[in-house]
């Protein structure tokens, strides 16, 4: 791999990134691979998962016929192409950036390889009729990707998160993992919902243990988990601003409570309404802010930097120690 790089290196030569400009392509990266989440949900929610049934031409041919739900498909499917360019662009810019980062590299390898992941488990998704584990599954890989391109972002604005107390770092690793965890029971809760992504009359498998009961009895547990995650944010906040962390800490926090009180509510809204699909879309598009924001504080603390990186932001820099004064 490294003699790949080197000889990608020397092919690429005429031409270099400054660090200024590599972020607008970590940006670039980050935006796109959200945006691509947004349009996943619609084509779900509007019942075009099988507009085109097969993978990865529609009804075997290059372009849809002249159906709302193929249109709807395939289009989502072409949006993958500026996806992968923005992509594939974050870590060819991380190769000609100079001065050269190594870690930048890896970061950036990840966001085309997350795509190409996403457009074969995309395929497995369609060929297996939006059977509720592969839909999982995709949303899953969709928020992993999202934690490959907010770290690279953050790594590429500046060298280290601004490493606070141990008590902050370690209430934020537990937050994101409790955030994890509520997006995987909110996945389960739309498994088993209505909106199964097939148009009336395709049979599609949902989530189902208790029969009817499922959905009401998966919802109510993902209520409770979210419940759990905001009053541990909130909790996470206090924590930070008693530290006294950093703004760059303290801010993303501060939005990420707002953001989750929205999310609550529109929770509830879509409840009581049975689950209205504009309002579901919302929550899917809250629930990304609610992750980015999430990831963002935990990269700020310094929670998602390495361990030896860690440690060398602890530690003084030789030259640089107080010495005491004489007496």
């Amino acid at each position: 791999m490294a003699g790949r790089l080197e000889h990608l290196r020397e092919r690429t030569n005429g031409y270099t990134v400054t660090p200024e400009q590599y972020v607008r392509f970590a940006y670039a990266g980050l935006v796109a691979l959200t945006l691509i989440v947004l349009t996943g949900a619609a084509v779900r929610l509007t019942g075009s998962g099988l507009g085109c049934p097969t993978w990865p031409k529609c009804y075997g041919n290059v372009y849809p016929p002249l159906q709302t739900h193929a249109l709807i498909e395939f289009s989502n499917r072409l949006i993958t192409v500026p996806v992968s360019i923005a992509a594939g662009l974050a870590w060819l810019a991380a190769v000609r950036r100079r001065p050269y980062r190594r870690d930048l590299v890896w970061l950036g390898a990840l966001l085309p390889l997350g795509v190409v992941a996403q457009a074969v488990l995309g395929g497995f998704t369609v060929k297996g009729a939006l059977d509720y584990g592969w839909v999982m599954g995709h949303f899953a890989l969709s928020m992993l990707i999202l934690v490959a391109a907010v770290v690279l972002v953050w790594r590429a604005r500046s060298e280290l998160g601004a490493v606070t107390d141990r008590a902050t770092v370690r209430a934020l690793r537990w937050l994101v993992a409790l955030g994890a965890l509520t997006i995987f029971a909110g996945t389960a809760a739309t498994a088993a919902g209505p909106h199964a992504g097939g148009s009336p009359g395709q049979k599609i498998n949902r989530l189902s243990f208790d029969g009817r009961g499922t959905m009401d009895f998966v919802i109510h547990r993902h209520a409770e988990i979210a419940l759990l995650f905001s009053l541990a944010a909130v909790f996470v906040w206090w924590l930070a601003r008693r530290r006294q962390a950093g703004a760059a800490v303290q801010r993303p926090l501060t939005v990420l409570c707002w953001l989750l009180a929205l999310q609550g509510a529109v929770g509830l809204d879509q409840y009581e309404t049975h689950l209205p699909t504009e309002l579901v879309w919302v929550h899917v598009a809250l629930a990304s802010g609610v992750w980015i924001g999430l990831l963002w504080a935990a990269c700020a603390a310094g929670a998602l930097a390495p361990f030896r990186a860690r440690r060398a932001a602890e530690r003084p820099v030789e030259g640089q120690l107080s010495t005491p004064r004489a007496a």
